[in-house]
């Protein structure tokens, strides 16, 4: 195979944080796109990007199209736990995060889906996990107004955090405090206890048939009328239907200078900086303010500042985007599953022994996006093991194909330090560097100027260990 072009590193820095990993095949989109600014212009209306592909793999997983009570019905029965189907959401996930071309929206739903996290198997919300998914998608790219209102009011919400046992006569502080803590303002916001009860009190009446339809109903009777001031949000709250209140100071959480700081650092976190300057979370604020928190607006100012063009190798993968990388860049062709150990099920568990499934984390504040959380030894030991097991093709080996060794080579006959080259060119979409080239001839045992006149000259096992040696490279962990 002859080399393909790389990206610059400006572009792999550009992909590298609005996508799940540069491929070769990214890189010809992005030049098809007309350059990386429009590139991510093209993505921020995923809806006129084409991915069947992506879109089909739902079908590979029915139980994802039943509604909650069907669900809840099916679990009750021993035809399909309750595991298998949020499990199946989260392997859902992980084949979109993978395989989908539209990628900037994917990173999108992670963050919102961490932000507003509810868990994928959590007792009392579990049948509503999957219409809360469709809630977070629906407004990834809209408006954080429009998201915040659809996530907190959804069953799914209103379930794992209490409010569905809320009423007039004995308030659940659960949902209102978190609103405020993990949602919005925050704890620099510098709320009181009082405020904490107040948001409790505006979300009373807003239930689920637990147990039963599942369905989202609202009580007026369970609605706690009177006088409520949460920061400079006033109401009379006199009338028993508090769902336009509800709304409204929903509304005003997500319009508060506060909320704006809060989301523009978490967004900063996520694609900048571990350590994000007071300049560019400004001037994320300020568009997310004067936009009317539109998110679009948002990312462009995040995009368009010069700390994004500066934090080259300021961040690092999680485990479960090493793993997807991975499996974007090893080439992986998965099909439709037909048992528990196909590709497309199993990385449900692959994703699980690294600790980072998708809406795997128990607590509200959702799974730590800074690099000190994932850079123990044992994250390090699992990532070595993962490339080797990947790059073999060992595991998951079932129902999914993968380039052969002809495939990843250069045009024979190639020496070895240009087959480490090729192979650096098409994981990394950059040249061997020399300290790369050193450890590859390390592994192998092979000097740099040995000949192969032939891919079976090669062999698997020694394409297994240049594939492993090159994804366990520092730039392969750089998001």
């Amino acid at each position: 195979m002859p080399p393909s072009r790389i990206a610059s590193s400006a572009l792999r820095h550009l992909l590298s944080r609005f996508s799940y990993g540069v491929t070769p095949t990214l890189v010809a989109e992005v030049e098809t796109a007309g350059g990386g600014q429009a590139w991510f212009e093209q993505q921020l209306s995923p809806g006129g990007i084409p991915d069947r592909r992506a879109a089909g793999m739902r079908d590979w997983f029915p139980y994802l199209a039943y509604s909650p009570a069907r669900l809840y019905e099916v679990n009750n029965s021993g035809e399909y736990p309750a595991w298998q189907s949020t499990m199946d959401l989260g392997r859902w996930t992980i084949l979109r995060r993978a395989f989908s071309k539209q990628q900037l929206f994917e990173t999108m739903v992670e963050f919102w889906s961490n932000l507003l996290h509810v868990p994928m198997y959590e007792d009392e919300s579990w049948p509503l996990r999957i219409s809360y998914d469709a809630a977070i998608r629906k407004h990834s790219l809209g408006t954080f107004e429009d998201l915040l209102t659809g996530a907190v009011l959804h069953g799914a919400m209103v379930c794992f955090l209490d409010n569905a046992y809320s009423t007039k006569w004995a308030v659940n502080e659960n949902l209102g405090r978190e609103l405020l803590e993990l949602h919005t303002v925050g704890v620099e916001a510098a709320y009181t206890e009082k405020m904490v009860l107040n948001s409790a009190c505006i979300l009373t009446g807003w239930s689920v048939h637990m147990w039963d339809s599942w369905q989202s109903y609202y009580e007026p009777d369970n609605h706690w009328t009177g006088p409520v001031q949460v920061l400079g949000f006033t109401a009379a709250n006199a009338d028993a239907d508090g769902r336009a209140l509800a709304r409204r100071f929903l509304r005003y959480l997500a319009r508060h200078p506060s909320t704006a700081r809060r989301i523009a650092t978490k967004l900063a976190i996520r694609f900048v900086s571990d350590t994000p300057s007071p300049g560019l979370v400004n001037a994320v604020a300020d568009a997310y303010l004067s936009s009317g928190t539109d998110i679009r607006a948002t990312l462009r100012a995040l995009h368009s500042h010069p700390d994004f063009a500066s934090s080259v190798g300021a961040k690092v993968k999680t485990p479960a985007e090493d793993a997807i990388a991975s499996y974007r860049l090893l080439g992986a062709e998965p099909s439709r599953p037909t048992n528990d150990s196909s590709f497309a099920r199993a990385i449900g568990w692959q994703l699980d022994s690294l600790g980072q499934k998708p809406f795997g984390w128990t607590a509200p504040d959702g799974f730590p996006d800074v690099g000190v959380a994932w850079a123990s030894v044992g994250r390090v030991l699992g990532s070595l093991d993962l490339h080797l097991t990947l790059a073999g093709g060992w595991y998951p080996s079932q129902d999914v194909a993968y380039p052969g060794v002809g495939a990843r080579l250069p045009t024979l006959p190639a020496r070895f330090d240009q087959i480490v080259d090729h192979a650096s060119r098409q994981l990394l979409q950059r040249p061997a560097t020399p300290r790369l080239q050193s450890a590859c001839r390390q592994m192998l045992d092979i000097p740099a100027d040995r000949q192969f006149a032939r891919a079976s000259d090669f062999g698997e096992w020694n394409m297994t260990l240049l594939l492993a040696t090159v994804l366990n490279s520092p730039a392969h962990a750089e998001r």
